[in-house]
């Protein structure tokens, strides 16, 4: 999910909730679809810089598309570095010399997190090589994977391998969308990922695939539904209990009431709005535009 670019000389006021949330994963896309890299740098800058760029994270790069990514950058000559977030598609063994690459292009890059798929069987000695290859200063995001539905046994793993994580000290991730139905979890199992995520580690979650601002009611082959950005936000408040509302987390999840969710999130007070970035610090998101007129109507740009 990108953000339309306009002046940097007037920036539109972002509100800390959602200051710099958002994360361009348009590298991440199927290559049959995915724009060209000059394309997706391009625009990730132009959205940065300009009216809307408070609401910009990280640029997400494969490390198998990095050199494309840097040469990219050493001809757009950005005017401070891009926040990037590094996601080993080549194997763990490519990663020391991909943050070298980082490290030594300073001027373009400053790498924030280095995230990977975890093996079925990952274990405390997977975990324990993750971290030999990431610097203290860089964060370590692992996405365990999620089972096909209806496999109960699978799930129970699957949240055994997100407690690992945690308790690691790594940052746990949940994929939430994606092109395909198959691609969008039950909210229970995203109500077990917060609970399983939270409750272990001491860090905070990531999700990624987020394609909606409100939670969409089922339709077509999504049997689902789609889930939304704030319905996140507002199930990561309750159940770090700094929401006075008394309603589940689940009910969060499943809400489809924007302004409802957006009213809940303007009466967090600041230290509860700091905690919940601590806990969720960056979304992945459809690289579609965010619907701006939505986040305006429902009084959350101001």
């Amino acid at each position: 999910m990108t953000v339309p670019s306009g002046s940097a000389a007037d920036p539109w006021p972002i509100r800390p909730l959602l200051a710099a949330l958002v994360d361009d994963t348009s590298l991440l896309q199927p290559r049959t679809v995915a724009p060209g890299v000059d394309a997706v740098v391009s625009r990730y800058l132009a959205a940065r810089d300009g009216h809307y760029g408070g609401l910009v994270g990280r640029l997400v790069c494969p490390a198998s598309q990095l050199p494309a990514v840097v040469t990219e950058l050493a001809r757009s000559a950005p005017s401070r570095p891009a926040e990037l977030a590094l996601v080993v598609d080549t194997g763990l063994g490519a990663v020391p010399k991909a943050l070298s690459t980082v490290f030594s292009r300073s001027s373009l890059l400053t790498p924030s997190t280095v995230e990977c798929a975890a093996p079925p069987d990952v274990d405390g000695i997977w975990l324990e090589r993750v971290s030999e290859f990431v610097p203290d200063e860089v964060t370590p995001v692992v996405e365990p994977r999620r089972p096909v539905e209806g496999d109960p046994e699978g799930t129970l793993a699957w949240l055994a391998a997100v407690r690992k994580v945690a308790e690691h000290g790594c940052t746990p991730k949940i994929r939430m969308g994606g092109p395909r139905p198959s691609d969008v979890p039950e909210v229970d199992d995203v109500y077990a990922f917060l609970q399983a995520g939270l409750e272990s580690g001491t860090g905070g979650i990531s999700a990624q695939g987020i394609d909606r601002i409100v939670r969409e009611e089922p339709s077509g082959s999504f049997t689902r539904g789609r889930h939304g950005l704030l319905n996140l936000i507002v199930a990561v408040a309750r159940m770090t209990g700094v929401s006075a509302s008394p309603d589940p987390v689940q009910d969060a999840l499943e809400c489809t009431d924007g302004e409802k969710l957006a009213r809940e999130l303007d009466e967090l007070p600041p230290a509860a709005v700091e905690q919940v970035r601590t806990v969720l610090p960056r979304c992945g998101v459809d690289p579609d535009p965010v619907p701006i007129a939505d986040l305006v109507a429902l009084g959350l740009l101001d």
